[in-house]
Parts: structure tokens; C-alpha cells; sequence
């Protein structure tokens, strides 16, 4: 009988053709401490932009989606690949942890410093680089007993140690605005880049097509749930103490906020991720940097509907036109991304897409135009929700034909290979 403990063992390679491979409950636990830090970040922004504090609300929440999903990234496909269930893997997992809790307490301080004009990242950096440091020792565990790849797993040590540094000394001119934004580049590079260039020169990580897909597929639903935070915050502005109480506007709200997040999610879960990263994984490295937008995009919306909360509260600056640009534009944003992903994953395009993209893109239009037309703000909301559902009719009449080819053409592909 296998044992039940979890010993420390070699942390070896993972087959990346393992059957049934899914998420663990470590994985699990790990991405709600991601709820808590895109949470505080939906938080702050929309607590900025209801102030009118847009540059600072908006440079800020940029900067601290990058911090918190180039983390849960790197973990993630790190995962997929080596991930053993040992006591000591399960330890320095929890250590990611309390550095993503401490990023997420940081936000705040460096929100209000923005609308100051300095960057107090000190908390931020200090959790960025308790989450990075247990990642070090992972890799150089993997790189103790996977010589195949042991040149490009002590790059990446090497990469992470370095933009720490960078990251640290950053803090010395936080006082310093323009100073400090601009000195970002060169660590934000060496995150970034190192990866890329390790991966095409010494050969990526084995990790796992399907698991990768479901773990991405899961923060998704993690920041969609930030749509329905927005939502109850705006119900609850609508029914509580000084709203105008339970009416047709809260039935329209309610609906709004669901069908808008309902709808997005509908839309991000036709691509057929999976299949196409196993048969084509070198398209993997656009796909996954470029989730990192649509989680900005995804929460931003949750962001924007907490702005319209405020607003019915009568507790933001914001004109009606302004609150409904700060849902719709992070709404067009992830509409262009999932569409953009789409075209990266599949390297290929369909008539129908085209039709659905400038569809949405003229509801999102004409609920704005609605807006500046004096409309109220519910039944302009009530508009917007309907854009990511142009999509979701334009996929189940025609575009699923599409995507069967694609999927039949992987597999034909990958067992060609």
C-alpha cells in the first residue's frame, strides 16, 4: 500500500502526458489568497476613481495586478511541472502565501501615496519578496534532480534574486515619483523577459497542457467573482439604509451585474485552450503572459460596478457618463483580450469573429452613448450587460463550428507528432 505521509522526496520532473491531471487542494488554497490581494486591488481602484483620483487609482491597481499575477503565474507553471506534495513543497507553497497576504496589506499604503505623488511600496515589496523567495528554493530543488533542464532552472534563481534586488532598492526613491516608475522597467525586464529567453534557449518547463488550462480557467472564475462583489455592492446601495429601496431599478441591477458577469464568463470558456496547448506548446508563452491583462480587465469590471454603487450612494464625483465608462472600458478590454487569446492559441480567425467583436464593441457604444444621452444610470447598465452576450449567441450559432475544426486539426496534429 502507498504511504499516506507526505515524506520529502526528490522534487523530480512531472510526466506531462499524466492522465486525469488536475488542480490539487494545495493549488486550491493557494488561489484564495489571490482573492484576497485582486479583492483589496478592486478595492482601492474603485474607491480612487469614485474620488476622481483616476491616474493614481488606475497606475496603481496596473501595478499591483502585474506584482500579484506574475506571481501566481510563475508558481502555477512551476507547479504543473514539478509539483510533488511533499511536506517541504506544502511549506514553501505556505510561504507564497503569506507573501501574497502581505502584497494585498500593502496595497492601500500605496494607493493612498499615489494620490500624493510618491510610491510608499514598502509593504508591497516586502511581500513580493517573501513570495519569491520560497519559489528560489523550489526551482533549486527541481534543479538538484532534473539535470536535463538544470542550466535553465538556475537562470530563472538567478533572475528572480536579481530583480528582488532591483525591487528593493526601489524603495530608496519611492519619494521620487517619475524616478521610481521609471527605474521599474529594469527589474519588471528581468522578471519578464528571463523566462522567455530561458524557455527558447534551453527548453521550457514540463508542464502539464490540461492542468495549466483548468488552472488558468480557475483564476478566471476567481476575478468574475469580483463582478458579483461589484454587483451586491450596488444592490445593496440600491435597498439599504438611504437607497430608494426594492424597486424595478434593483431588479435591473441585480440582473445587470449577473448577466454581465455570467456572459464573460461564457465567452472565456469557448476557447479551446487544453487541446490546443497540447498539441501546439510552443503558442503557450503569449497565452499565459497574456492572461495577465484579462485578469486586470476582469477585476477592473468587478472595480467598475463598485463605482456605480458608489454613485447610487451618492458618495462619488463621478457624473453617470464617467461611472458607466468605468465598467465599460475594462469591459472592452476583456471583450479584445478574449478575442486576442483566442487568435494567439489558435493561429486563426473566422468571418463570424469579426461580426461578434465589432458587435460588442457597438453595444459597449450605445450603453455609453445611453449614458451621455441623460439615461439613468441602472437601465444604461442594464444595456452594457448585454455586450459579452453578442458572443455568447454569435459562438452557439456559428462560431462552434470553428472551434470543432480546430480541435479535431490538434488532434490529428498532436498524434501526427
Amino acid at each position: 500500500m502507498e504511504s499516506l505521509r507526505h515524506r520529502c522526496e526528490p522534487l523530480r520532473p512531472r510526466d506531462r502526458h499524466e492522465h486525469h491531471r488536475v488542480s490539487t487542494p494545495l493549488e486550491l488554497l493557494f488561489d484564495l489568497t489571490f482573492v484576497i490581494a485582486y479583492g483589496a486591488a478592486a478595492h482601492q481602484l474603485a474607491h480612487a476613481l469614485a474620488a476622481g483620483h483616476h491616474a493614481a487609482g488606475i497606475g496603481g491597481f496596473a501595478f499591483a495586478i502585474f506584482a500579484v499575477s506574475w506571481a501566481w503565474i510563475n508558481f502555477s507553471w512551476f507547479a504543473s511541472a514539478y509539483d510533488n506534495d511533499d511536506w517541504l513543497y506544502r511549506l514553501t507553497t505556505m510561504g507564497q502565501m503569506v507573501g501574497v497576504l502581505i502584497l494585498g496589506l500593502g496595497l492601500p499604503a500605496m494607493f493612498r501615496g499615489l494620490e500624493h505623488g510618491v510610491l510608499d511600496n514598502r509593504a508591497m515589496v516586502l511581500g513580493y519578496v517573501i513570495m519569491r523567495g520560497p519559489m528560489v528554493a523550489l526551482l533549486a530543488r527541481a534543479a538538484k534532480n532534473d539535470p536535463a533542464r538544470r542550466r535553465g532552472l538556475h537562470l530563472r534563481i538567478a533572475s528572480i534574486v536579481v530583480s528582488q534586488v532591483g525591487w528593493c532598492l526601489l524603495i530608496l526613491v519611492r519619494d521620487h515619483l517619475a524616478l521610481c516608475v521609471a527605474l521599474t522597467a529594469i527589474p519588471l525586464a528581468i522578471e519578464v523577459g528571463t523566462p522567455i529567453v530561458v524557455d527558447r534557449r534551453h527548453g521550457g518547463l514540463p508542464w502539464h497542457a490540461h492542468h495549466i488550462a483548468e488552472r488558468y480557467g480557475l483564476v478566471v472564475i476567481i476575478a468574475l467573482g469580483e463582478g458579483l462583489v461589484g454587483t451586491m455592492a450596488t444592490l445593496a446601495a440600491v435597498v439599504g439604509p438611504g437607497g430608494p429601496g426594492w424597486s424595478m431599478d434593483v431588479a435591473l441591477v441585480g440582473l445587470a451585474g449577473t448577466a454581465m458577469t455570467f456572459g464573460m464568463w461564457w465567452i472565456y470558456f469557448v476557447i479551446p485552450s487544453a487541446p490546443l496547448l497540447h498539441a501546439h506548446r510552443d503558442r503557450a508563452t503569449g497565452w499565459g503572459h497574456g492572461h495577465m491583462l484579462l485578469f486586470g480587465a476582469l477585476i477592473a469590471v468587478g472595480a467598475g460596478l463598485h463605482v456605480a454603487a458608489y454613485a447610487i450612494d451618492d458618495s462619488s464625483k463621478l457624473s453617470v457618463p464617467a461611472t458607466i465608462l468605468c465598467t465599460a472600458i475594462p469591459l472592452a478590454i476583456y471583450v479584445g483580450c478574449v478575442f486576442g487569446l483566442y487568435g494567439l492559441i489558435t493561429r486563426s480567425s473566422d468571418p463570424s469573429h469579426r461580426w461578434m467583436l465589432v458587435g460588442s464593441f457597438a453595444v459597449i457604444a450605445a450603453a455609453v452613448g445611453l449614458a451621455f444621452a441623460g439615461v439613468p444610470l441602472v437601465w444604461a447598465l442594464a444595456a452594457l450587460a448585454l455586450a459579452p452576450w453578442v458572443t455568447v449567441v454569435g459562438y452557439e450559432t456559428v462560431g462552434h463550428r470553428h472551434n470543432t475544426a480546430l480541435v479535431e486539426a490538434a488532434a490529428a496534429h498532436h498524434d501526427a507528432a
